[in-house]
């Protein structure tokens, strides 16, 4: 089983866009089994997938120890992707309950996802360096970078190195690419972002670049990946050329 956390420093770079669509194509072009983790108390991705955050548990219960994972895990409209939703339950757990006295608190992820019998599992995690990203990262044996050709983003981009630097020294976690949102192929300062890159995470910029669509909004709003409401869509195509590259990688 492959477990891989989708993290980036700051918000607006597509992080739940990238984890929503590459684990519906690994779903529905590669027939992987897979599941979805809404690591991130926005829930954002639960949204994007038809359902009401308030209205499902998350991972919280289970990090209490008062379920069980398998009672916390939903089936989506795609066959073979499963989704645990997120809620705002998640934004202080690590100082609630069982967890606040539990020094190794940010390893119970990890344990907890071990039985599950899935081909990937893929975590979408809050756009910050808090517990809950600690703790996905700990839990995966990749992370899936995300960033848009934008000076504040990249910028974010080293301070993240430096984190996922840390907890290598504690934790074996390959950097699996670094994917870019919102690209623009005739920007003027893409060489300047892309060489930044290639500094802080050499050989790590996949080739593929996800180019802006008001599609991927769109398919949002119906609950839903954009593969399902328009299959044709740039972002239809960037987000299968993604899939691909990475399962190349993985």
């Amino acid at each position: 089983m492959k477990c891989i956390a989708v993290s980036s420093f700051k918000g607006g770079t597509a992080k739940t866009s990238t984890s929503l669509n590459v684990a519906a194509a690994f779903a529905k072009f590669h027939k992987k089994k897979v599941l979805l983790i809404d690591f991130d108390a926005q829930a954002n991705l639960t949204t994007g997938l038809g359902y009401d955050p308030d209205a499902e548990e998350s991972l919280a219960p289970v990090l209490q120890g008062n379920k069980r994972v398998e009672e916390v895990i939903l089936k989506t409209s795609i066959p073979n992707l499963d989704l645990i939703p997120a809620d705002t339950w998640l934004e202080r757990i690590e100082v609630t309950g069982n967890l606040a006295a539990d020094r190794y608190s940010h390893e119970k992820l990890r344990e907890i996802l071990k039985p599950l019998q899935y081909d990937t599992i893929i975590i979408d995690t809050p756009p910050s360096l808090c517990w809950l990203t600690e703790s996905a990262l700990l839990a995966s044996q990749s992370s899936l970078i995300c960033a848009t050709p934008e000076f504040y983003s990249v910028k974010g981009l080293q301070r993240l190195g430096h984190f996922i630097d840390n907890i290598s020294t504690r934790h074996p976690l390959n950097i699996l690419g670094v994917s870019l949102s919102f690209w623009n192929p005739r920007g003027k300062s893409n060489k300047a972002f892309i060489d930044l890159i290639e500094e802080t995470f050499p050989g790590k910029l996949l080739n593929t670049k996800v180019r802006r669509d008001i599609r991927v909004s769109e398919a949002s709003i119906h609950g839903k990946p954009v593969f399902e409401i328009a299959p044709r869509s740039r972002a239809s195509k960037d987000y299968l050329s993604l899939s691909k590259e990475l399962i190349k990688r993985l």
